[in-house]
């Protein structure tokens, strides 16, 4: 759980001062599309553990995931490894998780519910 609280501020870190270090293309296509608005925080938690972590992301949280739009969500990501506190990270891991959790909500919130 104590993992779960560093990550959460992390998250409001790169929420908060990630603008700074953002490319101006960057911040344009965030400014523009009004990214930072369009996930609630508990979503923003999970999807981040989800792609820098090992966490899984609810149906719910994909559906605010997919309603964010893919160019939000590649901005977002973008900003966070532009942050030097994600320095060390592997992009190419990154990335592959980016697409695999993208899919993945993709898939979820496409398919079918199960009838009651």
């Amino acid at each position: 759980m104590a993992s779960l609280n560093v990550y959460s501020a992390l998250v409001v870190l790169f929420l908060t001062c990630g603008a700074a270090m953002a490319t101006k293309e960057n911040n344009y296509i965030m400014k523009d599309n009004n990214c930072e608005t369009k996930m609630g925080l508990p979503c923003v938690l999970e999807a981040f553990t989800s792609i820098f972590e090992t966490g899984t992301i609810s149906s719910k949280c994909c559906g605010e995931l997919v309603g964010l739009g893919k160019v939000c969500h590649s901005a977002l990501v973008k900003r966070t490894l532009e942050n030097p506190l994600f320095k060390d990270l592997s992009p190419a891991r990154i990335i592959a998780k980016i697409i695999q959790t993208w899919n993945n909500c993709l898939a979820l919130i496409d398919s079918p519910s199960p009838s009651a």
